[in-house]
């Protein structure tokens, strides 16, 4: 099964991804800000991670380039999530530059978060490994 790592301090948000991602055969993981993301990620070594960016203790963006320069998380893809919507934002240009997979802006529908998922993960058909 493979494993996602949350990491967003609100705890609806962990809510409403954890259901629509556990239906469609994801493990999920959590975390409530940078700090715990890159504990967890180093520990678990998720197969994704969805970061957002605001958050206490460490931001997003500040856990991203942590995880890309370390050599045991680096290959790890990253989707970072943001509120602020402007291609030519900080944030979406900060993670463009801090090694972000992909970028998506809140509010999030439950279709768009499991489709970008699934562009990580295919699904496969019964018989193939």
């Amino acid at each position: 099964m493979r494993k996602i790592l949350i990491v967003d301090d609100d705890p609806v948000v962990h809510m409403l991804y954890k259901r629509h991602l556990e239906q469609e055969g994801f493990e999920l993981l959590k975390a409530r800000n940078g700090v715990e993301a890159l504990t967890v990620a180093g520990e678990t070594k998720p197969d994704l991670i969805l970061m957002d960016v605001m958050m206490p203790a460490k931001d997003g963006l500040s856990a991203l380039r942590e995880l890309k320069q370390n050599e045991a998380t680096r290959h790890i893809p990253v989707i970072v999530i943001t509120a602020n919507v402007s291609e030519y934002s900080t944030s979406t240009q900060e993670a463009k530059i801090g090694g972000a997979e992909g970028l998506l802006t809140k509010p999030l529908s439950p279709a768009k978060l499991v489709a970008e998922v699934r562009r990580f993960f295919p699904r496969q058909a019964p018989g193939d490994t």
